[in-house]
């Protein structure tokens, strides 16, 4: 049962499955548009999956190539491999926290101001994985590690999406969907920032350009033509020998220029996937906010964000790119050298950027994506030593997910003010 239970949490679309056809048999729909509004939102996150899955497949031989060219040597912030790496000596502790932290979660929506429901799978587990890591540092396991990182799973799936929602609000002009993605505090953050610096009225969805470049205002154009330019100046500094290792023999300027593309197809997969489920979601999503939990948002995976800003997405990336690469090189100076994580710096350098754009146009969204990419990369290197990853035979990885770097750092402190 626990396997059965663990399986179906740890696959997003079944849960939104599941929450879309309780919404709509709560609004007492009829069978088939019960059958037809689930189909749809799972089709639709699917989608999404697909699109990321594309951008993913086209960043990694990137993010290779890039180490390559530059000769770096260090750590990558990744979750999801890390997580896995340990499931062999803390993998009942990280099943049964993810579980029982989703029960605290809808109690906790049922019972308190807070109406968020954590529903981003993936992430529920990367979170469960990294409290069963860091218990298990502090020398605390089994039943008691499991209560207290339930516990605290279970708080922070509501706190951070309702720290978020402000900033969300502004975003979407609603409250129909709140952001669940254990990097939320980072990116509405350094949007913030840009805000203070920026200048609202000046949107990067806006930019003028002259009617003969005027193809450039189409998102799907322009970031073919940045990533093309992007791919191609880092393949040709590594040189043909190194891109052949990636590129199955293909000419290295057809190789760079096909994936360039290749990640631009995966942005438009993606976000026509946040639209079809959204669309299917959140209509049945009343049906549970009037039923079991009255007013309940639905805290969803960062590709919501993307819709609200395709340009500002873009730009955030690059922009953030820039600040991991700063990061990067002054940690060559603090003894743990960290590698940049260009599949973390798309995904939330871009919200950063769009959440810039808003609160302070063209300018908020550069300073928002640079700030970003600048912290996400240094906080590992900052906080590197507070977790030994070696215990578990892991080496080259570290934690990724600026939230749950930020709850590990506050349980390591606390440990140590009581001697655990």
């Amino acid at each position: 049962m626990l396997d059965i239970l663990v399986s179906l949490l740890d696959n997003a679309y079944i849960v939104l499955a599941f929450v879309a056809a309780l919404g709509l048999i709560l609004l007492k729909k009829s069978p088939s548009e019960v059958l037809q509004g689930t189909i749809k939102t799972v089709l639709g996150f699917l989608i999404l999956n697909a699109g990321a899955g594309v951008i993913m497949g086209a960043l990694t031989p990137f993010a290779n190539v890039f180490t390559e060219a530059f000769h770096l040597s260090g750590f990558i912030a990744e979750d999801n491999s890390l997580v896995a790496a340990v499931q062999s000596m803390l993998g009942f502790e990280t099943s049964m926290i993810m579980v029982l932290s989703f029960v605290i979660n809808v109690v906790l929506a049922r019972l308190t101001p807070w109406k968020y429901i954590f529903l981003t799978g993936h992430m529920m587990l990367s979170f469960a994985g990294t409290m069963a890591i860091v218990l298990h540092q502090m020398g605390i396991t089994g039943w008691t590690a499991i209560i207290i990182g339930s516990a605290v799973q279970g708080v922070c799936c509501i706190l951070f999406p309702a720290l978020a929602q402000p900033f969300m609000r502004k975003l979407t002009g609603n409250d129909d969907v709140a952001f669940g993605f254990w990097g939320s505090s980072a990116c509405w953050a350094c949007g913030w920032v840009g805000g203070l610096l920026g200048d609202k009225e000046k949107s990067a969805e806006d930019i003028k350009v002259p009617a003969s470049i005027g193809f450039l205002k189409d998102m799907s154009i322009l970031m073919s033509i940045v990533m093309g330019v992007v791919y191609l100046i880092t393949f040709l500094y590594a040189g043909p020998d190194v891109v052949a290792q990636y590129s199955g023999g293909s000419n290295m300027v057809v190789y760079g220029l096909t994936q360039a593309l290749t990640f631009t197809a995966g942005i438009l997969i993606l976000l026509q996937g946040v639209r079809m489920f959204l669309a299917e979601l959140v209509p049945a999503f009343k049906g549970i906010s009037t039923k079991l939990v009255p007013g309940a948002i639905p805290a969803l995976d960062v590709p919501i964000i993307y819709a609200y800003g395709p340009v500002s997405t873009t730009l955030g990336f690059l922009f953030a790119v820039a600040g991991g690469l700063l990061a990067t090189a002054i940690s060559t100076q603090m003894g743990a050298v960290i590698l940049p994580s260009v599949i973390g710096l798309f995904f939330m350098g871009g919200a950063a950027g769009v959440f810039g754009n808003k609160m302070g146009g063209l300018r908020g969204c550069i300073i928002a994506g640079f700030l970003l990419g600048f912290v996400f990369s240094i906080m590992p290197v900052v906080f590197y030593n507070m977790v030994d990853l070696t215990v578990y035979g892991i080496e080259g990885l570290w934690f990724a997910s600026t939230d749950a770097i930020i709850v590990l750092v506050i349980m390591r402190i606390i440990g140590m003010i009581f001697g655990v």
